[in-house]
């Protein structure tokens, strides 16, 4: 009886992330890191959610390989990266609106402390993973074998 109200509870939890996840998907918030956690989660009880998370991570090794293809690339995949955080660092930071700002005010930086938490990992993240990628292509080593 046990296991089942366990098994429950994680498909219910990873269910209501999923959704959450899509509800702050186009806000300034971790949508994206919410909806990863409640597909991780129901990975652990369904095979459809395990092969998502599979394909989910094929892709973004494959899309990590190619932004690092040349130096170019690379180049700019850090710089983005880095900008990203940045951006995170700037939300945290809270500076007042400038007076060339034209729309609204509730448009400046919206979100709050959540939004530039989830920016300044996010990019932290994707520069690790670019990071990453980059020392895999120098060395021939790693997941991003070709």
């Amino acid at each position: 009886m046990g296991a089942r109200v366990r098994r429950w509870g994680v498909v219910v939890a990873g269910w209501l992330l999923l959704a959450v996840g899509v509800v702050l998907f186009p806000l300034p918030g971790p949508g994206l890191l919410v909806m990863l956690a409640g597909l991780l989660l129901l990975a652990r009880e369904s095979e459809w959610a395990e092969r998502q998370v599979v394909a989910l991570r094929e892709r973004v090794l494959e899309e990590a390989k190619r932004g690092v293809a040349t130096g170019w690339r690379a180049l700019w995949s850090l710089t983005t990266c880095a900008l990203l955080a940045a951006s995170g660092l700037l939300w945290l930071w809270e500076p007042a609106r400038p007076d060339w700002w034209v729309l609204p005010a509730w448009t400046w930086l919206p979100g709050g402390w959540a939004a530039g938490v989830s920016q300044l990992v996010s990019g932290l993240l994707t520069l690790g993973l670019v990071g990453y990628a980059w020392a895999c292509r120098l060395t021939g080593s790693g997941m991003l074998r070709p």
